[in-house]
């Protein structure tokens, strides 16, 4: 697998609802801009799609983590597919091997990895949806980090992406009860 650019982003956030946040939430997105060996071909067998999804995982992890100064607490992932290829392609890459080196990354993780993926012109956004690595109903982790890659993906590309976080959204207010006052730190 080549890829042609590789684009890592990270994001802290200090100040968020007109406040301090509780605790700085810093998010990494590793984006791996790759060839879609299936764009344009019209099948139905997408198996040479499936491994791509443990070498980014694996790759786009480690590159995420370097960056991240705090243990992993929320993660998710998402796919840009170019207009020549199809939305199984990206389903093909991040759900049946993504997770695994994921998990390996970081160190563990119960919960699923949140997903998204669309069909996009170069240079459209996605929002990448996160959640708690261990606790699927954490809601103070329920949250999402936009990514955009200039120039990507065309149309026989896919853009695959990996966010990991140290926190969640930097001053929640909300839970199953309704809104409570913001905790502190």
């Amino acid at each position: 697998m080549d890829i042609r650019r590789l684009l890592v982003i990270s994001d802290t956030v200090k100040f968020e609802g007109g406040s301090t946040a509780i605790v700085p939430v810093t998010r990494v997105a590793a984006c791996a801009v790759i060839a879609n060996p299936l764009a344009g071909v019209a099948t139905d067998d997408l198996g040479v799609l499936i491994p791509l999804g443990a070498e980014l995982g694996e790759h786009l992890s480690a590159e995420a983590r370097t960056l991240l100064r705090a243990p992993v607490v929320s993660y998710g992932k998402a796919a840009l597919i170019g207009s020549a290829g199809d939305i199984e392609h990206a389903a093909a890459i991040i759900h049946p091997r993504m997770g695994k080196p994921m998990r390996e990354a970081i160190g563990g993780g119960q919960a699923i990895i949140p997903s998204n993926v669309k069909i996009a012109a170069p240079g459209e956004s996605i929002d990448v949806p996160l959640g708690h690595k261990d606790d699927v109903w954490s809601f103070d982790h329920i949250d999402t980090m936009t990514i955009a890659v200039p120039g990507a993906p065309r149309p026989d590309e896919i853009v695959v992406v990996v966010v990991l976080a140290d926190g969640g959204r930097p001053r929640p207010r909300v839970a199953k009860s309704g809104a409570v006052p913001p905790r502190t730190a």
